[in-house]
Order: structure tokens, then C-alpha cells, then sequence
């Protein structure tokens, strides 16, 4: 649980309740209710990002849990509307929202969050997408599994993703290694070096606890 903010169990957990994930029910892990501090969760279940994730009937649970996701690891909860050259990216690209880069991200553009929500759902999409076609068992993951798996292609790409030690392991039905595997990926370029990244760290840190541990049942 301490690898996991407690910003980001809340968000989860909240977008349980709201989304009805799963059988409709509450985030477990390790066999335990999950435990958020009050004020935390109280500030969770209004926040608008969450919300409108958990209101949004064309995307599966998996895309809600993984876009969940990206909001911490990406911006931290926060809105970011003005495009900005992320100087720790490969790259150092064009950036806007959650993370977002590439095609739609015009320099001096401001983007509203619902602007902002539209470009990640579809990024999101075509990772779940990938995902459904590389991972052989994942009809039997449960959603936070499925989402680990679609914020890693989000955030690393599918070519990675393809050639991943993560992947292998999962297709042999190994799925604890394949969670095992999330820390690893915590190194990013600086100044032309290989260097651990406190972000990459925690995002992998956060998922393997989500993968191995995590899971949503109905415990009413």
C-alpha cells in the first residue's frame, strides 16, 4: 500500500463507486477493504477528472482504470491546457494534458478539459486495443490488472511493450512475474545518459502493488 499515494488509491477508489468497476463493488487488496483516509476520499469522489472517467459509457473498465492512472503519473491530478516541451522526454516533445504528444498538440493552443479528454480517450483506446490483441489471458485479468497493462503501452508504446520480459511472462501465464516486471522500467535519457527517474520509479513502484495485489470485488 506505501507504494501507492494515497492521492492515487483514492482516485481509484473512487472511480469504483462512481463507475461501478468490476461486479460493482470495492477495491481490495490483499484481501483487505482498502483504507483512504477520509479527507482524501471525500476530495476524490468530487474530483471532475475522476468523474467525468466514470461517467463515460463507451469506454471499458480497464480504459477508466488506466486513464485514472495517467491523470496521477502524468500531471499529478492537475489540468494542463498550455502545450509545454517536456525536457525529460524522449525527444523532448510537445506536450499538453495528461502526457499527451504527437498528432493534435498545437503549439500556443489552450485546451479545455474536455478538449484534453477527448485526446487521451483516444490514445487510451488504441492501447486497450493492443493490449486485447498481444496479451493472450486478458479476458481473465480483472480491471486494475487491464489497466496497468494500458497505461504501460500508453506510456512506453507497444513496440516496448512487444519485446517486454512483462509480455512474455504474461503469455506463459505467469501474471505475478509479469507485475513484477513494472520497476524495472524506470529509466528515462537525461543530458544523453540512462537515468533512474523518480516518476518512472513511482509509476512502476504503483503499478506492480495495482497488478499483484489489487482487485475489485463486490463486498456488499
Amino acid at each position: 500500500m506505501s507504494k501507492v499515494p494515497y492521492f492515487l488509491a483514492g482516485r481509484l477508489a473512487a472511480l469504483a463507486l462512481l463507475a461501478g468497476l468490476g461486479s460493482g463493488g470495492a477495491i481490495l487488496i490483499q484481501d483487505q477493504p482498502l483504507q483512504v483516509p477520509t479527507a482524501e476520499m471525500q476530495q476524490a469522489l468530487v474530483d471532475q477528472y475522476v468523474r467525468a472517467v466514470a461517467a463515460d459509457q463507451t469506454t471499458s473498465p480497464a480504459v477508466k482504470v488506466a486513464m485514472v492512472l495517467g491523470h496521477f503519473y502524468e500531471s499529478s491530478g492537475k489540468h494542463i491546457g498550455t502545450p509545454y516541451v517536456d525536457r525529460l522526454g524522449r525527444g523532448q516533445p510537445l506536450t499538453v494534458c495528461n502526457g499527451i504528444t504527437g498528432a493534435g498538440v498545437v503549439a500556443g493552443k489552450w485546451y479545455s478539459p474536455a478538449a484534453c479528454y477527448q485526446l487521451e480517450r483516444g490514445r487510451y483506446l488504441a492501447a486497450e486495443r493492443a493490449a486485447q490483441r498481444l496479451l493472450k489471458h486478458w479476458r481473465s485479468y480483472d480491471p486494475l490488472v487491464q489497466g496497468q497493462f494500458i497505461d504501460f503501452l500508453h506510456n512506453k508504446g507497444e513496440g516496448a511493450f512487444t519485446t517486454s520480459t512483462m509480455l512474455r511472462k504474461a503469455n506463459a501465464g505467469d501474471l505475478m512475474g509479469a507485475c513484477h516486471e513494472n520497476p524495472r522500467w524506470n529509466k528515462g535519457t537525461v543530458a544523453g545518459l540512462q537515468q533512474v527517474l523518480p516518476g518512472l520509479q513511482l509509476r512502476g513502484d504503483a503499478n506492480e502493488v495495482i497488478c499483484r495485489a489489487w482487485r475489485v470485488e463486490w463486498l456488499g
